[in-house]
Formats: C-alpha cells, sequence, structure tokens
C-alpha cells in the first residue's frame, strides 16, 4: 500500500525558518516588558546606529553589525508574523525545493541584507526599528517568478512541476506578461501600504518598511541564478 502524502510537504529549511521566527515572537511573549524591549532593540534594524550612535542603543556595536540578519528573525508583532510565515509558505516552499538547505539560508539573507541596506539608505538617522522577514522573502517571490510561470501542468490538472521546470533568463521573465503583471501589481500594493502609513500593529515597528521589500525583490530576482540547482537538458546546439 503506497504510502500517503503529508498534507503539509513543507521543504526543511522553510520550516527551519518559520520555527526560528515563532520561537522569537514566543520568547518575546513571556519576557518581562523592559528585557523583552532590550532584546527586540538589539534585533532591530535601526538606521540611527549607523549616525555614531550605535552605542546609545542596546547592542551597541555588535548590533550596529549583527542586526543586518537578526532583523529578519524578529516581527512586529503575531499578525505580522503570521503574514510573512504565510508568505513564505507560497514562495518560499517553491524555491526551498530547488535548491539545498544552506544555499536557501545563503540566498535568503543575502536579500535580507541588501533589503536592510535600502531602508538605511532611504531612512538615514530615524531611530525607529524596523524587522521582519518580509524583504528574505520578497527575494524568494522574486526568484519563484523566474520559473513558476514557465512550469506545465502534468495530466489531468495536477500542479505543475516546479522543482524540474528550467529557470527562466532574466531577459525572459522581464518580457512575460504575466510575471510583469504581477509584479506591477505587488509594486502598487506595497507603495499604497508604505505611503499610506498602514501598519500590522501600533508602533513605529509595525509599519512596512516597502522600500526593503523592493530592495529584497530586485536582488533576489538578479542573483537566483547562482543558487539554483535546476539546470536544463542540454539541446542538441550544446552538444555539439
Amino acid at each position: 500500500m503506497p504510502a500517503r502524502e503529508p498534507i503539509l510537504n513543507v521543504p526543511r529549511a522553510v520550516t527551519l525558518s518559520a520555527g526560528a521566527m515563532i520561537a522569537m515572537q514566543l520568547l518575546l511573549s513571556v519576557l518581562p516588558l523592559q528585557t523583552g524591549l532590550t532584546v527586540f532593540l538589539s534585533l532591530a534594524m535601526i538606521p540611527a546606529r549607523y549616525t555614531g550612535a550605535a552605542a546609545e542603543f542596546p547592542g551597541g556595536y555588535i548590533s550596529a553589525v549583527s542586526s543586518f540578519v537578526t532583523y529578519m528573525v524578529v516581527h512586529g508583532g503575531w499578525l505580522h508574523l503570521t503574514v510573512n510565515v504565510f508568505w513564505m509558505l507560497a514562495f518560499g516552499t517553491a524555491v526551498a525545493r530547488r535548491v539545498s538547505t544552506a544555499a536557501f539560508f545563503q540566498f535568503s539573507i543575502i536579500c535580507g541584507i541588501v533589503g536592510a541596506l535600502t531602508h538605511l539608505v532611504l531612512h538615514w538617522g530615524e531611530v525607529s526599528p524596523m524587522v521582519g522577514a518580509s524583504a528574505a522573502i520578497s527575494g524568494q517571490m522574486a526568484a519563484a517568478l523566474r520559473f513558476i510561470f514557465f512550469a506545465r501542468g502534468g495530466p489531468q490538472g495536477q500542479v505543475p512541476d516546479f522543482t524540474h521546470v528550467p529557470l527562466a533568463t532574466l531577459s525572459e521573465t522581464l518580457k512575460d506578461g504575466r510575471v510583469m503583471g504581477f509584479v506591477v501589481f505587488w509594486l502598487v500594493l506595497n507603495a499604497y501600504f508604505g505611503l499610506s502609513g498602514a501598519s500590522f500593529g501600533t508602533g513605529p515597528e509595525s509599519e512596512i518598511a516597502w522600500e526593503a521589500h523592493v530592495g529584497g525583490f530586485v536582488s533576489g530576482l538578479l542573483i537566483f541564478g547562482y543558487f539554483d540547482a535546476v539546470r536544463p537538458n542540454p539541446g542538441p546546439s550544446q552538444l555539439r
């Protein structure tokens, strides 16, 4: 008798990422208020650290370096976390099935760092903390756009095989109307929520850092080809 497929067949890299974010949110929920705030600010990306004031913020100079990565694990609340987890399940899962666990983390961290740098440049000197994995997940989404629209469905309406479809070139991706339609919709949505001041909560850390999303997205679109493990079968011209 064939084994049953699990209802949620989530790659290990995505499970570990979601688990780390949930564990951090749980930790911050149970810590005393002042301790939790100190931990939160130590992990968050705070542009004002880089104006010579790093020592005045929790974490000091160590956090001035480490927060480029640690800010991705912290979120502005359970709603913010939930949205990001579901977003990662949708796009990160497709990406994680094409690369190793280590490559998934490396790729996501790079996208997150680019997102943080984008936010830092455009919000230089601001004291409001930025948190969340949205920039990294935006990079995952961009990577997925280079293959999900190019996969063919299986027999009897089965889900397309995203795992083995060759990665589209940047030119092919940007010329595809479905991809560009999705990108335009996503950019407009991000700009609207970002410029309107919409947030996932009441504090400044809950505001949507849409510029970081764009930075993560652009980097993901550009660099995923260096991480993708799927290679097309050589055609006749390649065999010569």
